[in-house]
């Protein structure tokens, strides 16, 4: 009975299931049957394979073939699945040997002259492999991925003669030299494209606040008339936010490779940042599609989503973002499969307080103003932790070229070394603090949170914004290196709620 077995991987999301090509050779008239729940491009495969066995020197058997994908419950899709099927059919015929297929697995597209594609979506391959320490053979093409990864069992085929000339044993394949420990290597990767904060002039209460933010990984909402600053401030946060360690960078690297993006060694370790325009639609924000893809807010993740202009995306679009920023996650339902993406992004927003630009413009009454802001529903400015004001600068700052300003390493170093007090305190930063963590810390004396509280009954404001403010006080004590949080700092947390002032002085 001809018939051989060959691993391969399936990609279902951020997961590679082990997937088995089942091939059997059998009497009868010639025909190449495809079972295993095949799309139409595994199915079209069939003539790939027939010709790319055919033009490499290869015989392709004159029999009945048939070649089964196991388990037959899970869709397979992509062209990944070429390279396993055709080593099945040589296999089977008896033009390698069956016992070179034992522990090692393959993927990759065929082109009809034998040449071994790239596929998209290999890191989460790489990733399980060296979780089971199983030879995997993939495109040459792909090999940033496994150096990113730094699997050091990977092989590297540009053709399908080679590769089965290696299954023979008479030639190596390319393969990473030694295991790359990531790890091991420094992560002060230069934030290329950054920018300093000390490019803007002027804005301190604004750079405080984003500080503030970057600090705690607070989401952050800047308002101010056009010209501001408000787009540089936001650019300009990758360049005091702290590089990724490998393991958040490996995620990073996973959700990429799944859409189809690429990163290279030298950008592994920084944070992305994301800037969608404001036509986009809810799909491309969350993700999805036939076969769910990760959206922009899976391509933030461990990184920032800027939304500028973020009263011009559509309401129901941007409260789409309301249950992944806080969970964390994104669940893709879809006939054809129900995925899970992470989302862990900070978010920061600009927008101009009114429909005219500035609210001090005769053009716009109080009224105009309040329906341009309704379209922020007030769930979804309750994840704001801190609301800026970012004013026109005072008469004289624009010829002002020689005052001091602090540059971005500085003030790199200060989030820095709030991020580790946070992380040594609890294993969280402060905007993931519960309800509960909160009430139990004993950070506050209970004449301040009553304060608090009679504050925020004047605002009329959430008990999400309770917390919120509690939060944003723990990190500015922290920035300070301050154990305990005073009146103070609280005091400084409600100066930046500049949208609930706005809406109060509005509708009174």
């Amino acid at each position: 009975m001809a018939i051989a077995c060959v691993k391969t991987r399936a990609n279902k999301g951020v997961d590679a299931p082990s997937i088995t090509v089942e091939v059997h050779l059998s009497n009868g008239l010639p025909a190449f049957n495809l079972v295993g729940l095949p799309e139409t491009s595994v199915k079209e495969s069939k003539e790939r394979v027939r010709s790319a066995i055919l033009n490499t020197g290869f015989e392709f058997p004159v029999r009945r073939i048939t070649v089964n994908l196991a388990p037959a419950d899970l869709p397979k899709h992509g062209g990944r699945y070429d390279l396993p099927i055709a080593i099945g059919i040589l296999a089977a015929s008896g033009q390698i040997p069956l016992s070179s297929l034992t522990h090692i697995e393959f993927i990759g597209e065929l082109a009809l002259s034998g040449h071994v594609r790239p596929c998209q979506g290999l890191i989460p391959v790489i990733v399980a492999a060296q979780k089971q320490q199983v030879d995997i053979v993939l495109p040459i093409d792909n090999q940033q991925d496994a150096i990113l990864v730094g699997y050091n069992k990977v092989y590297f085929a540009s053709t399908l003669q080679s590769l089965c000339a290696f299954l023979h044993g008479q030639t190596h394949l390319p393969s990473i030299e030694e295991e790359i420990h990531w790890q091991k290597i420094s992560t002060q990767q230069p934030k290329k494209n950054a920018g300093c904060l000390s490019d803007i002039l002027g804005q301190q209460q604004a750079k405080l606040g984003l500080e503030i933010a970057a600090a705690g990984n607070h989401n952050l909402l800047m308002m101010g008339p056009p010209g501001t600053g408000k787009t540089m401030l936001a650019c300009r946060i990758l360049s005091i936010l702290p590089n990724l360690n490998y393991r958040e960078a490996l995620e990073v690297a996973t959700l990429y490779s799944v859409a189809g993006l690429t990163i290279d060694k030298d950008t592994f370790f920084l944070r992305k940042f994301r800037n969608p325009h404001h036509t986009s639609s809810a799909i491309s924000l969350i993700g999805g599609g036939s076969i769910p893809q990760p959206g922009e807010i899976s391509l933030a993740h461990k990184g920032v989503l800027f939304l500028d202009e973020i009263a011009e995306f559509p309401r129901k679009v941007l409260d789409c973002l309301r249950e992944p920023m806080e969970t964390g996650e994104i669940v893709i339902s879809r006939a054809a499969a129900k995925l899970t993406y992470a989302s862990q992004f900070q978010l920061i927003a600009a927008m101009n307080p009114s429909p005219c630009g500035d609210i001090n413009n005769p053009r716009a009454n109080p009224d105009q103003i309040l329906r341009y802001l309704s379209r922020l529903s007030g769930p979804f400015l309750d994840r704001f932790d801190l609301t800026l004001d970012v004013p026109k600068l005072p008469l004289g700052t624009l010829n002002n070229s020689y005052s001091q300003q602090e540059t971005s390493k500085v003030i790199a170093k200060r989030v820095q070394q709030a991020r580790e007090i946070q992380l040594e305190r609890s294993g969280i930063f402060n905007n993931e603090l519960t309800g509960t963590q909160l009430k139990k810390s004993n950070w506050f004396h209970p004449a301040d949170l009553v304060y608090l509280e009679e504050i925020l009954n004047k605002l009329g404001l959430s008990v999400r914004s309770y917390h919120k403010i509690q939060r944003v006080a723990r990190t500015i004590a922290d920035l300070k290196q301050v154990k305990n949080i005073d009146r103070s700092h609280i005091a400084q947390a409600l100066s930046y709620r500049a949208i609930d002032k706005l809406l109060h002085n509005l509708k009174a």
